[in-house]
């Protein structure tokens, strides 16, 4: 076999198998381990399941196998590098059977408990799963909740309704004044959010109609088991349902929502997806790791340790508060920061209800008009989810380099502030029942900036030239985007002008600075 062949196996290869192997069997034995078998502390599933083992592969593939791409020559005739997508591919081979090992561990655990009665839960050992064989369901005493999301590559607007329901042991127990087990119904739909308002609530009532036809037709005690919900968004809706209830004690409650395929089938083809998601991974890995030639001279530096991965070091460098360069890392990790306490409390992870980001300091006009100002600029530090989250970090990041050191820190922070709370202003002004949260307001702010500054020629002709067409692209494109609805323009554009004004008003003194 080919010298070269050993060694992009032994380099590159080999490292991938220890490591995806590795990774996915015990990150899966620790989920078992403390959260199934000793229930030492309860997580959003969401983040267990879907958010570390999506996240956490990024350290192996960024300060492992990044440096040891370059022994491969990824590089075509016209110059153009393929590392970002060997990286990506690497990332999802990793973290890929991962997740699925999650969803089989959450199907493939807890045993199924025979009990005659509801009320014999309590009297033993709690599990996953219930077969019960007499109860009451009781229809007339119910508590629902309606929850709404926007997300989806078309932005459409979800609309959640959330039904709760006693189970009694017979319907004699209906008299009762608690109640401690549920039944969770759930019915979904989802909208274009571009319709107008007047279409949307025909849209939500026609959904409410066609919900309590259907629960008023259905069985609810025809079931092959129950299963217990767990730490869950799924299981927050139901529990705010819950809270609706007003006429009973519903203290301690637990809620379960029905199954009616055999106990037998919950896992699915999942085991499959597992083996199947696993073996290409491999595959595929090792064609691209075969595929291309070697890079003799970055091969030779990698065996005698002299190989460096200057692109990770100068990006990381950019996460550094230093001179010049302070203000803006340190907004970065204060974002971060307030959506990571928000995900370890168990509020969400790719998304956050809306509820809670107006818990947490949300911008909603009723609220902030009638004493709470602060939301004005709380408001800022939030984010409605992962992906919200790093669009506007990244968004800083790049802006940041630029202003910054031209600003100084002090006069940055302000225009920050102050463009943030001018976004958020426009945005209560604009929209009359509306939960705004996120930087955008104040980067837009720090763009419009940057535009006046492009265009009253404070920075170097070639330097304008370059990035007034690049920042005119970024502006219009989200605020088309913006258009579709679900997202603040209201916000975006009081940012952007209010920020465009004070660069108009601070480019002379800056354009001396420069000169002197």
């Amino acid at each position: 076999m080919n010298k070269n062949i050993i060694q992009k196996l032994k380099i590159l290869y080999i490292p991938f198998l220890i490591i995806s192997i590795a990774f996915c069997s015990f990150y899966t034995f620790l989920n078992w381990f403390l959260l199934t078998k000793l229930q030492l502390f309860s997580v959003k599933e969401i983040i267990i399941e879907f958010g570390i083992p999506f996240i956490l592969p990024l350290i192996p593939v960024l300060f492992f196998f990044r440096p040891r791409l370059k022994i491969l020559n990824l590089k075509n005739s016209n110059g153009k590098t393929y590392n970002d997508l060997y990286l990506l591919i690497l990332w999802l081979a990793i973290a890929g059977p991962t997740l699925i090992a999650q969803d089989y561990l959450k199907n493939s655990t807890g045993k199924l408990s025979q009990i005659d009665h509801i009320s014999q839960i309590s009297k033993q050992e709690p599990t996953k799963y219930y077969k019960v064989n007499r109860l009451y369901i009781d229809k007339s005493k119910i508590g629902t909740y309606t929850s709404f999301e926007t997300g989806g590559r078309d932005n459409n607007l979800y609309i959640n309704l959330f039904v709760v329901v006693p189970i009694f042991d017979k319907k004699n127990d209906t008299t009762n004044v608690s109640c401690k087990y549920w039944l969770g119904i759930k019915y979904s739909d989802r909208m274009s959010n571009r319709l107008d308002e007047r279409n949307k609530q025909n849209r939500y009532e026609e959904f409410l109609k066609f919900s309590q036809y259907e629960f008023g037709k259905k069985d609810l005690s025809d079931f092959a088991y129950l299963e217990r919900v767990g730490n869950s968004d799924i299981g927050d809706g139901y529990k705010m349902a819950l809270k609706k209830i007003t006429k009973m004690n519903t203290e301690g409650s637990i809620i379960f929502i029905s199954n009616n395929k055999p106990f037998e089938n919950r896992k699915g083809d999942t085991l499959y997806w597992l083996i199947g998601t696993f073996l290409i991974g491999n595959i595929v890995w090792l064609l691209m790791v075969l595929i291309p030639k070697c890079n003799e001279i970055e091969l030779r530096r990698f065996k005698n340790g002299t190989s460096k991965d200057k692109d990770l070091k100068e990006f990381l460098d950019f996460l550094k508060p230093r001179e010049g360069y302070f203000i803006t890392p340190i907004l970065i990790y204060v974002n971060i920061l307030v959506f990571l306490i928000m995900a370890i409390r168990g509020l969400g992870f790719i998304s956050f209800n809306g509820q809670d980001l107006l818990n947490w300091g949300g911008n909603f006009r009723p609220f902030t008009i009638n004493g709470q100002w602060w939301r004005l600029l709380t408001n800022i530090f939030l984010h409605g989810g992962l992906i919200h989250l790093v669009s506007n970090m990244f968004g800083l990041l790049f802006i940041g380099l630029f202003i910054e050191p031209l600003l100084g820190k002090t006069k940055y922070l302000v225009i920050y502030l102050i463009t943030s709370i001018l976004a958020s202003c426009a945005s209560i002004w604009w929209h009359e029942a509306t939960v705004s949260i996120g930087a955008s307001g104040a980067i837009f702010g720090l763009y419009g900036l940057f535009l006046s500054l492009l265009l009253t020629n404070v920075f170097p002709p070639d330097f304008s030239k370059t990035f007034l067409t690049t920042t005119l692209i970024f502006i219009g494109y989200n605020l088309i985007m913006g258009l579709a609805g679900g997202i603040d323009n209201a916000a975006h554009i009081g940012g952007l002008l209010s920020g465009f004004i004070i660069g108009i008003l601070i480019s002379k003194s800056l354009k001396n600075k420069i000169e002197h």
